[in-house]
């Protein structure tokens, strides 16, 4: 088994209002020295969640929205931070209908994604939720979010998008797929 660095220091090195730089000094267990760096998020501290929600069978919901660290609006899965004293499924519910004027009667969390591990602290979990129904709730959002969809049968030519560019959105609608294939729910 693999013994993790031992960290023999650590510095924010830069900061701002949403991100920290925080500089990580470890030794590796063969003796030899590094300068780590990281971004550490400024949010809440209780994680973010991402919600894949059917529409039917074959029909997840998508949102438009701008990204600025893109500069441009993208369409991705809704997602947003889980408050304090929300559970993960709670902050699902309350981001779908925020962001997509959802509900839904059946979730399901099923895994926690990275975005870029080798510098990034930030996790988000994955949440399936199914029967949906309409339902509003006014979220933190500058401008209303376009709703759109995306047959689950055309996930590759939705990685081809230009607006749709977001890896982990991506890996948790094939996660999806493919659990509703093998639940007998989504029939390819």
């Amino acid at each position: 088994m693999r013994h993790k660095p031992t960290v023999l220091g650590r510095e924010i090195v830069a900061s701002s209002r949403i991100f920290r730089v925080e500089q990580v000094q470890l030794r590796f267990s063969n003796g030899v020295e590094r300068t780590y760096e990281r971004l550490v998020g400024r949010g809440n501290g209780y994680g973010a969640v991402m919600i894949v929600a059917m529409l039917d069978d074959e029909h997840a919901v998508l949102v438009e929205e701008y990204c600025g660290g893109t500069e441009t609006y993208e369409l991705s899965l809704p997602k947003g931070l889980i408050e304090p004293g929300e559970d993960v499924v709670a902050a699902a519910n309350r981001e779908l209908k925020e962001e997509a004027g959802f509900g839904a009667r059946q979730l399901e969390h099923l895994t926690e994604l990275s975005l870029s591990p080798g510098y990034m602290s930030q996790k988000i979990q994955v949440v399936l939720a199914m029967d949906l129904y309409e339902e509003r709730l006014e979220g933190d959002e500058p401008e209303p979010l376009r709703v759109d969809k995306v047959n689950l049968r055309n996930l590759t030519e939705l990685a081809s998008n230009a607006d749709f560019t977001e890896g982990r959105a991506l890996a948790a609608l094939y996660l999806v797929r493919d659990l509703l294939t093998q639940r007998g729910v989504f029939k390819p």
